[in-house]
């Protein structure tokens, strides 16, 4: 049995919300500009697919009203609820496409970024071999 597609919005929704919790201060695993690079990569991916999300979120609605059958609470108008969705959506996607670019650019960005171990003892015995 498949897992409807809303639940696998759940689940990014909640890996998010964990990496908010957990990256909130640098350790062990988040201090250094390569795991910046990741975490940035990573956050670029995700929000290349969010343009796609967004347009494939709205199908049931479109779906069920193509088929004349959307109801709108309290008698409302199917066709401006529906206009006023489309609308939104079409916001949602050029939103979603700026972030994109601009979390790209923060990719760029962190690239060529590295660490100076100079004077950090625990890079010291790894300056010698080399």
């Amino acid at each position: 049995m498949s897992e409807s597609p809303a639940r696998h919005l759940s689940a990014a929704a909640e890996g998010i919300r964990a990496f908010n919790h957990t990256s909130g201060s640098v350790g062990d695993d988040w201090i250094y500009p390569s795991h910046a690079y990741s975490g940035i990569g990573n956050l670029s991916y995700l929000a290349g697919m969010l343009e796609q999300a967004v347009q494939q979120s709205t199908r049931p609605v479109m779906y069920t009203y193509e088929h004349g059958r959307v109801l709108i609470d309290n008698g409302g108008d199917a066709d401006a609820k529906v206009s006023e969705l489309v609308a939104a959506q079409r916001d949602a996607q050029a939103a979603a496409a700026a972030l994109t670019a601009a979390v790209q650019r923060m990719h760029n960005a962190v690239s060529p970024m590295g660490l100076d171990t100079t004077g950090i003892p625990e890079f010291e015995d790894d300056e010698d071999d080399a």
